[in-house]
């Protein structure tokens, strides 16, 4: 069995990497400062011998006492709550942090997996997207920073794959959702299940046209795992290919919810929502081809158990 560092660990989709790291046998040493994870999400690992957790700032240089298999770079401040109001810790984790990280890759000689991003893609002129297409992005909008750190980590990891033959692989993330999210966060699915929970209206932005697709997380972290076993250092698109309107997704999300609050249509009026892309959708055809990859957890079964956690969350802080 490996030994395995994650960083991001107390994440939303990095606790649930380990979870599944530590069922298949493996150690997991979990590096994360906690300024969108939280301890919350790996508290019931902390007695298991094969996790390990250090509080620590990936952006600074990296040491780690003996043999590494494996590095997932997950640390990333993803959500537009996080980079709007924290932009150049972004870009220092999305650019420092992934030198430091493929570094430490290099001179344990480990395989190294970077968490990658749809949003590489930007407001996409290419529908659904692949890999292939190189995006629409707006380099100085308030979304550059999360993008465009990104995209410096691609070109970053590609570089030490090219030059110093460091065995990468790159996932592309797409919508992701499933319980360990934070209520806060500003997604689109952790707004509409809040605001149902709390009986407060629904809010979309402009016609609610816009779209979207929804992945939940343990098809992500399936995909991920298969994507580490492969031979492949080319970017691989992980999502659900099943595509929504937000109006249609905020209505799925009033019935599964049991609320009665009214959806409000509202015209956006801060940088939260500049440049956000119209349409986002997934080609998986090379994760269906290389992995034998796609998601299998319906969305209704996946935005259940979300819902559950969320109701759980909002109990307890109303306590």
């Amino acid at each position: 069995m490996g030994r395995i560092v994650v960083t991001g660990g107390a994440g939303f989709i990095g606790s649930h990497l380990a979870d599944r790291l530590l069922a298949d046998g493996h150690e997991v040493i979990a590096l994360d400062n906690l300024s969108t994870g939280h301890s919350r999400n790996i508290a019931h690992l902390l007695g298991e011998r094969r996790f390990r957790f250090i509080h620590y700032d990936v952006t600074e240089y990296i040491y780690v006492d003996g043999p590494v298999d494996a590095i997932f770079h997950l640390a990333s401040l993803p959500s537009p709550v996080d980079y709007l109001q924290k932009p150049i810790p972004t870009l220092k984790v999305g650019a420092l942090g992934t030198h430091k990280t493929l570094g430490l890759a290099r001179a344990k000689r480990a395989t190294f997996l970077l968490a990658s991003t749809s949003e590489v893609y930007g407001d996409p002129r290419v529908h659904p997207q692949p890999e292939s297409y190189w995006g629409n992005v707006n380099p100085v909008g308030p979304r550059g920073v999360y993008d465009e750190s990104k995209r410096f980590a691609e070109a970053m990891t590609m570089a030490y794959h090219r030059y110093h033959g460091v065995d990468t692989r790159i996932f592309r993330i797409f919508n992701t959702y499933g319980p360990r999210m934070r209520p806060d966060d500003g997604r689109v699915v952790t707004n509409f299940i809040a605001q149902a929970l709390r009986g407060a209206p629904l809010t979309v932005y402009d016609d609610g046209l816009r779209t979207r697709s929804f992945c939940y997380v343990s098809d992500l972290v399936e995909g991920i795992v298969r994507l580490w076993r492969a031979r492949c250092s080319d970017p691989v698109n992980l999502g659900n290919p099943q595509e929504m309107t937000i109006l249609a997704f905020a209505n799925l999300i009033k019935s599964l919810s049991g609320t009665s609050s009214p959806i409000e249509f509202l015209v956006p009026t801060d940088e939260r929502t500049k440049d956000d892309p119209t349409t986002r959708r997934p080609d998986i055809s090379r994760a269906r081809e290389l992995l034998q990859w796609e998601p299998q957890v319906p969305l209704e079964d996946g935005l259940r158990a979300t819902i559950d956690y969320f109701r759980a969350r909002l109990r307890e802080e109303a306590a």
